[in-house]
């Protein structure tokens, strides 16, 4: 609080819950200003010296970039149609998330974090140019291609965005493009209370569709369930990471995850061996939490794919601490490592390639379904097996990068 170095989020949350307090305004009517103007203290300052008034004349600006709307999940297409009704179904794609802002000449490039990134992007900011708007602010995500037109897997991305080598000589190694799929201003208008139906009308008429997200319309899901689980399956052939709904009345929830968006792509699943474990610390001090995971090589040994400490519950912890010890071989204070008998459930997004590790990948964001006693060490699946259903998939639109650097790797080496 001191430094005004709080990393964990709360800090700005409670300040803006102070300063609607102290002014007399609603929360929700100042969250949307600041997410709008992207300062807090400024918006701070003239709601509290002019009170309501001066809230109105917050507005959406070219130049200026604003926090992106997420999406929620949904388990398959057929929940999201009916949590949803009326939809568009979009091809979900694996890149690097982009709010494009053109003002004249000027274009400005912004990551999903707003971070400023216009250097790194030329061929973007190149077709922003080509449009016929003078001023407008598109969403949308950059994916590179290969040779087959297939996309190249999220961590060549995020290497090529996040490089600091020469651009030209990046962009020789790997061309990217854009595609986008949503407008939040155009001319002098503000877009983000129209609904997703105007929103993409207006797109439409801006960029071409060579330059937009693949979409399929539902207006009656009742009876167009299974076009919208084909639109699905052909988005993952064609190497995406799966779809988002939205429904065609939503709004553009700026900073939001809102439920009006609900993404669906297939979970992989895959049964490892815990080859190691971290001891935890703050509330899980006195548990071996995180959990080295490997897979049958074909010399007999265990390759490991990564670590992760995600969806143990308390009494898995416990259980596990337990199992664990018995297997121990060795304890450095830090890692206990265990005989390869314990089998876990892991689901996780895809895989992304890795030097650290022995099969050359590690899986991105691992987390753990259940402890399998159940099942032997021999049972569990082969390195083989991982590298043929690993998919591609991680969550470059929704969780990637937050300033288009180079992703981390499968699950976690610390607890937060």
């Amino acid at each position: 609080l001191l430094s005004g170095e709080v990393r964990q989020g709360a800090l700005d949350a409670v300040a803006l819950e102070g300063v609607a307090k102290a002014a007399g305004v609603p929360a929700a009517d100042l969250r949307r200003a600041v997410m709008l103007d992207g300062s807090l203290p400024r918006v701070a300052a003239a709601v509290l010296a002019e009170g309501a008034a001066a809230l109105r004349g917050v507005t959406l600006r070219v130049g200026q970039p604003v926090q992106p709307m997420l999406a929620g999940t949904a388990r398959s297409v057929a929940d999201a149609l009916t949590a949803l009704g009326p939809c568009a179904v979009e091809e979900k794609l694996d890149g690097i998330r982009v709010q494009v802002h053109r003002s004249g000449d000027e274009v400005r490039i912004h990551t999903r974090s707003l971070d400023e990134i216009t250097d790194r992007l030329p061929e973007v900011a190149e077709l922003a140019r080509s449009l016929p708007g003078e001023r407008f602010i598109l969403d949308g995500e950059v994916i590179g291609r290969r040779a087959d037109g297939r996309p190249v897997p999220f961590q060549e991305i995020a290497s090529r965005v996040g490089s600091r080598l020469d651009v030209a000589a990046a962009r020789r190694t790997l061309a990217v493009t854009p595609y986008f799929f949503d407008l939040l201003a155009v001319g002098d208008r503000v877009l983000l209370d129209l609904p997703v139906r105007e929103r993409y009308e207006a797109l439409a008429a801006l960029v071409p569709e060579t330059a937009r997200v693949r979409r399929l319309v539902v207006e009656d899901p009742s009876k167009r369930g299974a076009d919208a689980e084909a639109f699905l399956a052909e988005a993952l052939d064609r190497g995406h990471e799966g779809v988002v709904v939205k429904a065609l009345d939503s709004p553009y929830a700026a900073g939001r995850r809102g439920k009006r968006w609900l993404k669906v792509k297939p979970v992989h699943t895959l049964d490892l061996v815990v080859l190691a474990a971290e001891r935890g610390h703050g509330r899980r001090t006195g548990l071996l939490s995180n959990l080295h995971l490997g897979a049958r090589a074909a010399d007999g040994t265990y390759a490991m794919l990564g670590k992760t400490f995600k969806g143990l519950t308390d009494e898995m912890l416990r259980w596990q601490t337990g199992r664990l010890t018995e297997l121990a071989e060795s304890d450095d204070g830090f890692t206990v490592r265990v005989r390869p008998e314990l089998v876990v459930e892991i689901a996780y997004d895809g895989l992304q390639r890795s030097p650290r590790y022995p099969a050359g990948v590690a899986l991105r964001f691992a987390r753990v379904l259940r402890h399998r006693p159940d099942k032997t060490a021999e049972q569990a699946d082969t390195v083989e097996t991982v590298l043929e259903q690993g998919g591609h998939g991680g969550d470059g639109g929704d969780g990637g990068p937050q300033g288009g650097g180079a992703p981390g790797g499968g699950g976690s080496t610390a607890e937060g």
